[in-house]
């Protein structure tokens, strides 16, 4: 496992086996993901397929460019996909001379219909008064006649609960709380190599399926966005501090330590905090926190917990 990035500003990871690497999420530009795996020493050649989370743009920022760029299948759920797509599909929009000129049409239209049923004109008078439209690539902004910014090499369906195979990895997503289209989590296993990775972020609670989808995990990225507090007193609109809070928000330190005391099984080598808050939280807190939950656990060759970072690559975790 290689995190490139997490954060609130965009998150990328890299998972390989023996045969296969995939990037989960791209939520840097396109340039900065390439920067980032470079850094990581990972070669973007050697990527075999892009996998989403869910659509929030700190997950797919540089999805299209990259996938374009590299030539490789993304694999979504289907509700992430349109929903990405929606996001990506240019709006058209209308000036107010246009749209004073759009009534004036309409107006225009209504009463010839209206004369037509009178039998005040003809019926070619009222087709010629009723089919005045705009040239239909008059509004339309230049960048939509171009080519689609949604378009994919390949585009690949997963269902939540549902494995699949990349290569000889094998992938389970399971679904997640979060405020999105259909938000999912992975388990990785490579049966070759009989180790499991997981990512398991942006969820405002740990259901019973998260919990159990993390068992007999090897290397856990685990969300340990906000301390309670510091979101409580910060800057952020009460609406936002709400949404964070909520069910479908993110995980606070307090709710990641509570997982790890609790229903954690302890099996992993290296537990990973990710996608911190630089807002709300700070390294220190997640860290001592999570370490407290663990402190029974704690032992040379396993249970080290490591911090992502939104700045810059952690070094790659090998098992």
């Amino acid at each position: 496992m290689t995190v490139l990035a997490s954060g609130s500003k965009g998150n990328s990871t890299v998972i390989a086996s023996a045969e296969t690497r995939v990037l989960v999420d791209a939520g840097l530009s396109c340039r900065e993901l390439l920067k980032r795996l470079a850094m990581a020493n990972e070669d973007p050649a050697a990527l075999d397929a892009i996998l989403i989370t869910h659509e929030h743009t700190d997950h797919v920022a540089g999805l299209a460019v990259l996938a374009r760029r590299l030539r490789i299948p993304v694999y979504f759920s289907e509700p992430t996909h349109r929903a990405w797509v929606r996001q990506m599909t240019p709006r058209t929009t209308m000036t107010y001379a246009k749209w004073l000129e759009h009534l004036q049409r309409e107006k225009e239209a209504r009463a010839a219909q209206d004369a037509l049923e009178n039998g005040a004109v003809g019926v070619l008078t009222y087709l010629e008064a009723a089919s005045g439209e705009d040239d239909p690539d008059e509004d339309v902004p230049e960048a939509a006649t171009r080519r689609d910014p949604a378009s994919l090499p390949a585009v690949e369906y997963f269902q939540p609960g549902t494995n699949f195979s990349i290569g000889d990895l094998m992938i389970t997503p399971f679904t997640t709380p979060h405020d999105a289209a259909d938000p999912c989590g992975f388990v990785f296993e490579s049966a070759s190599e009989s180790i499991r990775m997981a990512i398991a972020t942006d969820l405002g609670y740990m259901p019973p399926n998260v919990k159990r989808a993390l068992e007999r995990i090897d290397v856990l990225l685990l969300e340990s966005n906000h301390d309670l507090e510091m979101l409580k007193d910060g800057p952020y609109p009460w609406a936002v501090k709400q949404r964070v809070l909520s069910r479908v928000g993110h995980l606070s330190n307090h709710a990641t330590a509570e997982f790890l005391a609790r229903d954690y099984d302890g099996n992993a080598t290296y537990i990973v905090l990710g996608h911190l808050s630089e807002t709300n939280n700070v390294p220190e807190l997640a860290l001592l926190s999570a370490e407290e939950a663990i402190r029974e656990r704690g032992k040379l060759l396993g249970n080290r917990i490591l911090l992502a970072q939104q700045s810059a690559p952690i070094a790659s975790i090998c098992l």
